[in-house]
């Protein structure tokens, strides 16, 4: 590997890196607006400057590959007066709206203006004026006047999603980004040019204006949208998840994720979620306290035996989820027989890169935990499960005399109304645990939030469960 000098800093790097990611490195940062690690070069901000010994003009970090010996500086007047120069003609015809802007707070112009140059502009012309608010598909917004034409969003659909749908027209500083006559950014990524435009041009139709971005908190977390499981960071405050965005794994979902998994978050913000347990008294439905609740449930159980109840886990829940399901079934109430359900799509979108036509992100992990899929039996007294049990089969099992179903889910959805009793969980943006996703990779998913109201995690109300049978169990064996 070639040896470097960045910054005094001698180092070995890979043979055919450019200078941004060598410098990276060396533990130097080389702003850039053009460059993106996952598409390809165009060199066309220049912001990227720095000074290479032995050669006469600043060159751009990003199309100037390590050479044996090299000696790289990243910072000194002349870099810096050269990238204040780039910084003032991107300007030149920007309208300087940050405090509207939705991207302010997360803007690279305004975060380089800050760092670089913090001077009033010269500019004494009329600047150029462009259009605003542009719909380019259905999730995504462009202002014309803030595209500094960087070319990411033409680079992504080109090589990425595989789908040229985006060019610029005009010349000169009349340049403008738009789509080819009779078509939309529509792909099923587009919401990616988004995330990977550096300044406020290109904004997300379903977050923009919701939120200013210095309120939000993070949490890491796996998108439940599909058997992919691709790395997400759930942005949130007070309770209320507001977007989600692509988190780096290589080797699941590179630094991308399908505009389909972005909307999985608004769930869990609905207004039909289960707030208090629901207990089914002279054929209707009544909310109640958790405690009396579990303890009308035990009642309930008295007397049946662990041959009569069918365990019915889910590919919608986490590996703990179902793993203390089924303790709780199995050592307790000495249930037998576990199967499980899963979310079943008709027609459901799929490709060969991220999406998956399985929409559960767990199937992997509840099969390994040996659930077997869900088929018709008619046998049992008991139906216990976790999550909605589909309306067909929920409503076969509810119309058979002396049946008893139970279930632990999130929302209140009509198939509840078949349900015995009702116990209220939390949802995956409050849940902690593992997905098993479709390559058999365990990730691990972080709460950003509480669950709201009375809901409780699964494994918490195994362990009330568990509280209410325990003292009996003891008085049999004492």
């Amino acid at each position: 590997m070639p040896k470097v000098t960045i910054d005094g800093k001698e180092i070995e790097v890979p043979a055919g890196m450019n200078l941004i990611e060598a410098a990276k490195l060396a533990g130097a940062s080389v702003p850039h607006y053009c460059y993106h690690p996952k598409l390809s070069i165009a060199g066309n901000c220049r912001i990227c400057l720095v000074e290479i010994e032995k050669q006469p003009k600043l060159q751009i970090a990003c199309n100037t590959k390590v050479a044996e010996g090299m000696v790289v500086r990243t910072t000194g007047p002349k870099v810096e007066e050269g990238r204040q120069s780039v910084l003032e003609f991107i300007l030149v015809n920007h309208p300087i709206d940050c405090p509207v802007c939705d991207q302010a707070g997360e803007c690279k112009l305004q975060q380089y203006y800050m760092q670089l140059d913090r001077k009033p502009s010269r500019m004494e012309e009329e600047k150029v004026q462009k259009d605003k608010a542009v719909k380019l598909g259905p999730n995504v917004m462009l202002d014309m006047e803030r595209c500094i034409l960087c070319s990411r969003c033409i680079r992504f659909c080109q090589e990425v999603a595989h789908q040229d749908e985006l060019c610029f027209t005009q010349r000169g500083d009349h340049t403008e980004l738009t789509t080819y006559p009779g078509r939309e950014l529509k792909n099923p990524y587009s919401v990616n040019t988004v995330d990977i435009c550096p300044v406020g041009a290109l904004t997300s139709v379903d977050f923009r204006f919701k939120q200013r971005v210095w309120f939000l908190k993070t949490a890491d977390t796996v998108c439940p949208g599909c058997s992919t499981g691709c790395n997400v960071r759930l942005w949130h405050n007070k309770g209320a998840a507001y977007r989600l965005t692509p988190r780096e794994n290589e080797a699941v979902n590179q630094v991308w994720m399908c505009d389909e998994g972005r909307l999985t978050y608004k769930p869990v913000n609905a207004e039909n979620r289960l707030r208090h347990p629901v207990v089914k008294r002279d054929g209707r439905n009544g909310k109640m306290r958790r405690d009396l609740a579990v303890a009308e449930l035990k009642r309930s159980l008295e007397g049946v035996s662990g041959n009569a109840i069918l365990g019915i886990g889910s590919a919608q829940f986490t590996n703990e989820a179902n793993q203390a399901f089924l303790g709780f079934l199995k050592d307790i109430l000495g249930v037998k027989d576990f199967v499980y359900h899963a979310n079943e799509v008709a027609n459901p979108s799929h490709d060969v890169f991220l999406i998956s036509a399985d929409k559960n992100p767990n199937r992997a992990g509840v099969e390994a935990l040996g659930f077997k899929p869900l088929a018709e039996d008619r046998r049992y007294q008991v139906f216990f499960a976790l999550g909605p049990l589909p309306f067909s089969k929920i409503q076969k099992i509810a119309f058979e005399k002396n049946r008893k179903v139970i279930l632990l889910t999130t929302h209140e959805v009509p198939e509840i109304e078949y349900a015995d009793f009702v116990f209220p969980t939390a949802a995956w943006a409050e849940d902690e645990g593992t997905y098993t996703n479709r390559q058999n990779r365990v990730q691990n998913i972080a709460p950003a939030f509480p669950p709201p109201g009375e809901s409780l995690r699964v494994g918490q109300w195994m362990e009330e469960f568990d509280k209410a049978w325990r003292p009996a169990l003891k008085g049999m064996t004492a």
